[in-house]
């Protein structure tokens, strides 16, 4: 089965649409079928995005990524630094 990725502002909308549903009594299972996720998935939705917009959800996502970026950057350059210190050392 194929994974499906939602965009931020069907992610909000979605999560909306649920919360005001919710009032009615119907059981999260119900909705969890209707929008095509697993029960797991909606509740993961709703505690890191609950309150959240859907410009402020893009905001995170591109600060998320900017931030995995910067982490690939700084291990590389520990492991240019490491591979410095040996040729510095002589021992290669």
């Amino acid at each position: 089965m194929q994974k499906k990725r939602h965009s931020p502002k069907h992610l909000i909308a979605k999560l909306r649409a649920v919360e005001v549903d919710l009032a009615t009594g119907i059981p999260i299972e119900q909705f969890c079928t209707q929008l095509e996720v697993s029960a797991a998935t909606f509740h993961r939705w709703r505690a890191q995005f609950g309150g959240m917009k859907a410009d402020e959800m893009k905001r995170l996502k591109a600060l998320e990524k900017e931030n995995t970026r910067l982490k690939k950057m700084m291990a590389d350059q520990a492991l240019d630094l490491s591979i410095l210190k040996e040729v510095a050392r002589g021992n290669f």
